[in-house]
């Protein structure tokens, strides 16, 4: 589904461990707004709302706030802000370790939400979404590389999977050469197998197909001995 992004793709565009996705996901932290996880086999998907309430709780954690105490502070604004349905994607943290402070579009008011403090960080909203914005298009593009394998270079293709996440990989130069990987660098290193497995194929075609042309050439090449009349 375009303009969502599975847990791999958020893991990597926010910088966080699969085990915390899940984590805020099954606690009712940061749910998916795309789609939820319902049994086996099913995918989380989340939007670019989504993205942005992990950004800032990942900001807020890496300032030292506990889990708890974001918890905390979202269930004061839920109560206090009902209008606010994604509160870390709508408004402006300000922290300085100790509590959270949230900067509304009411008078420039500014709510404790912890009742204590003084604040010294602020999130730029946004810039954090023109951030999430160059990360996330990066990974949606169609990527070049060149890859050197056995004295020669190859132009290859590298093709985000948006939905399953992980990428394919093309050559272009050799017709329906082709693999995957769940990161650059393994779809990098199956391509270059996969370009030596074509190359050897091709190789052993074309000998078979010299050995069948020699075979040939020395059928017609074999003197037809002469007929003798009874």
């Amino acid at each position: 589904m375009k303009n969502s992004f599975n847990s791999k793709r958020v893991s990597k565009i926010i910088g966080i461990p699969l085990r915390v996705i899940d984590y805020w996901d099954r606690t009712n932290f940061i749910k998916p707004s795309v789609n939820e996880a319902s049994g086996y086999g099913s995918m989380r998907l989340y939007s670019f709302t989504d993205l942005i309430q992990f950004k800032v709780a990942k900001f807020l954690r890496d300032q030292g706030l506990s889990l708890q105490k974001i918890r905390k502070s979202l269930n004061y604004l839920r109560k206090h802000l009902p209008e606010i349905e994604k509160p870390l994607a709508q408004l402006r943290f300000l922290t300085d370790g100790e509590t959270i402070f949230v900067l509304t579009n009411k008078n420039k008011e500014i709510i404790d939400t912890l009742k204590k403090g003084q604040y010294v960080l602020s999130i730029a909203i946004g810039e954090l979404i023109n951030e999430l914005k160059g990360e996330t298009s990066k990974m949606t593009m169609d990527r070049e590389y060149m890859v050197n394998l056995l004295k020669r270079s190859f132009k290859v293709i590298l093709h985000p999977e948006i939905e399953e996440g992980g990428y394919w990989v093309e050559c272009p130069e050799l017709r329906g050469c082709s693999s995957q990987g769940d990161s650059v660098e393994e779809a990098l290193d199956m391509i270059k197998d996969a370009i030596k497995g074509h190359l050897q194929v091709k190789e052993e075609r074309t000998a078979l197909s010299k050995r069948k042309l020699s075979v040939i050439a020395k059928v017609h090449e074999k003197p037809i001995a002469p007929r003798r009349d009874e």
